[in-house]
């Protein structure tokens, strides 16, 4: 069996005293890495101290603003949403490669490292809900393509090798009035240079009713699914199609839904458990645990076979009430996965 990795969705909780909002204008105006490099730095740390292996970069803007605000600036564009090239940069994809350079020197490789983009459906949704405009929507995904063309040119000290295009809307807004040719279209664009330099491209939905879009795509190879907290999703793919396409899942093995998870607790405990770490430590010691997160991929694998590259957590982290709580899930899920492997060695 080849070895099932372990990679994390992107966000995770700020530590105490530091501000997203502020965090987010660094990021856009590029002039105070003193504040924002040290925070994306510590929870990076964070995450490969847990056993991420395949870390994503730390996520601390709006996933929708941070692709789309300089694609509506005049400035960096060449026409309407038509983006230069040299205006598609990740910030924080430069401070995760500054900080594998000390990975680098330890170790004489690079690390692997995951990246996210928001993808051209969610992007276009976000900026004209359900108008038809085709040539906008592609424009879209050949936006996303440079930025992550532009992450590849200047990685040093890491190595993308799994790109993930977000698109938790499909399959599940209304609005959605993009036929399946063009929502597949716009994956062969948003993933051309990913795929072209060899790393796995993978679609993040939070409904796999469309799943099988991903697996017509050119470029698209793994489908992530959130099934810790839905497991029916697991029924909703067919082996057979994704063996068909050559396609991989990467299986949700633990739960991030917290707010659904604390008002159980809430329930349980008769009162508002959110601002009470002691109680809500119950959610990594007692409901999501190496053995649970063990079990699922156990029962994951039985469906789904050597067709899993990925598992993880269902999604990203930055809802959670503290770093250690977070860090906590990401270890249980790290020791289940390694757990997984030494048994299907």
């Amino acid at each position: 069996m080849t070895e099932i990795l372990f990679d994390d969705i992107g966000s995770f909780p700020l530590p105490n005293g530091a501000c997203k909002n502020t965090l987010s204008e660094a990021a856009f105006n590029r002039d105070n890495d003193a504040l924002l490099f040290p925070i994306l730095n510590q929870i990076s740390e964070l995450k490969i101290n847990a056993g991420v292996q395949i870390p994503n970069y730390s996520q601390v803007r709006d996933m929708n603003e941070q692709f789309l605000r300089p694609m509506r600036s005049e400035e960096c564009c060449d026409g309407p949403f038509n983006l230069k090239e040299e205006f598609a940069s990740t910030v924080e994809m430069q401070a995760l490669d500054l900080y594998c350079q000390k990975i680098k020197e330890e170790t004489g490789e690079k690390q692997p490292v995951r990246m996210c983009v928001t993808g051209p459906t969610e992007l276009y949704l976000k900026e004209f809900g359900g108008s038809s405009y085709t040539d906008i929507y592609q424009l879209f995904a050949k936006n996303v393509n440079l930025f992550v063309r532009s992450a590849m040119k200047g990685m040093k000290n890491c190595q993308i090798t799994t790109v993930s295009i977000d698109e938790p809307s499909i399959g599940i807004n209304p609005e959605l009035a993009l036929s399946a040719d063009e929502i597949i279209a716009a994956f062969n664009a948003a993933g051309k240079d990913a795929a072209k330099s060899g790393a796995d491209v993978e679609v993040h939905i939070h409904s796999p009713l469309y799943y099988d879009l991903a697996c017509r795509s050119d470029t698209i190879n793994v489908i992530g699914m959130e099934s810790a907290a839905t497991p029916s999703y697991a029924d909703m793919i067919d082996k057979k199609t994704l063996s068909e396409y050559d396609t991989y899942v990467r299986a949700g093995i633990t739960r991030t839904d917290i707010f659904s998870m604390a008002a159980a607790l809430n329930e349980k405990h008769g009162g508002n458990v959110w601002n009470q770490p002691e109680i809500m430590k119950e959610i990594v010691t007692d409901t999501e645990t190496a053995k649970t997160a063990e079990k699922r991929l156990e029962k994951l694998y039985g469906v789904f076979g050597d067709r899993i590259k990925y598992a993880g957590p269902d999604c990203g982290l930055g809802s959670w009430p503290s770093q250690e709580l977070a860090a906590s899930l990401l270890k249980n899920t790290g020791t289940a996965i390694a757990s997984f492997n030494k048994k299907h060695k």
